[in-house]
């Protein structure tokens, strides 16, 4: 039987709120193997109370579940009999990120292993039009939205992970595991390239990270999903998102299993990689 070494250690999972999410079903997957877990969001106010919309897969079933309180996630860690906390927190606020790492320490003990997983993503583009896949606006780039992915997607990993490098050498720890997830669809993402390019700058930052890190103990993996149902795969995009060699969309689970694999003992010789997961919809 392969241990994978991750009881009683304590892993910081950001955006992890969202039933339907992925930053839930790492939770969920992590606390199966005796792993405590933090839980760090701040909730996606919804712009109007979800309505009928909200029972099917779409953008109102997805805006309601990234709106939720935490508390079915919590409930649901904690079932398996792991300890378990939510922590409110805006990561667009540098100061933020320290005092996470402090709140988490009090309530749990030191972090072990960190999850980047909280994104924040708004539609925009070179070229106004209309989206007609998702049938919406994709309004032009502007400084003030470019400003609000990169805080979110690309400065807050960066200092969550000089962060927990600081307090790992501080306590003379020699294990450490850091996954951050981005997307295929970084390297270019027509209609959406300020998140793109967010989540590309973070692959960047997880390769030397990888590099610098490494010799205190710590790697530093990058999952990069296709997509996956997380509430908002509406049924007309279907057949679109199932448009990889495996013939499905991909779930929360799929992403989820993956973290588990590169935060225990087995992936000790694994840093500095991207693992594309999405069926085979991209292979390199």
């Amino acid at each position: 039987m392969i241990d994978p070494g991750l009881t009683g250690r304590v892993a910081l999972v950001t955006g992890s709120n969202s039933p339907l999410g992925i930053g839930a079903a790492i939770s969920r997957a992590l606390a199966v193997q005796g792993v405590t877990v933090a839980l760090a969001f701040r909730p996606t106010p919804t712009p109007e109370p979800a309505g009928a919309g909200a029972e099917v897969p779409g953008p109102a079933r997805y805006a309601a579940a990234t709106a939720s309180d935490g508390r079915t996630v919590l409930d649901e860690v904690r079932r398996t009999g792991v300890p378990a906390e939510i922590f409110d927190v805006d990561l667009a606020d540098p100061a933020a990120c320290v005092g996470l790492f402090d709140r988490v320490e009090a309530a749990l003990g030191p972090v072990e292993i960190l999850v980047n997983n909280a994104a924040y993503s708004a539609p925009d583009t070179f070229v106004p039009d209309r989206d007609q896949l998702f049938h919406r606006d994709s309004p032009v780039l502007d400084a003030a939205g470019l400003d609000a992915h990169l805080a979110v997607n690309t400065r807050a990993p960066a200092l969550l992970m000089a962060e927990f490098h600081r307090r790992h050498l501080a306590r003379g720890a020699d294990r450490g595991r850091i996954v951050n997830i981005s997307t295929d669809a970084a390297p270019q993402f027509p209609g959406e390239v300020s998140y793109g390019a967010s989540k590309y700058a973070l692959e960047s930052l997880s390769r030397s990270a990888a590099q610098e890190l490494g010799p205190a103990g710590i790697t530093v993996n990058t999952v990069a999903p296709g997509p996956i149902q997380s509430g908002w795969i509406s049924d007309d995009m279907l057949d679109l998102c199932a448009a990889n060699p495996l013939g499905r969309i991909g779930q929360p689970d799929d992403v989820a299993d993956i973290v588990v694999f590169l935060a225990s003992d087995q992936a000790r010789w694994v840093t500095g990689q991207i693992i594309y997961a999405g069926g085979g919809k991209r292979m390199y």
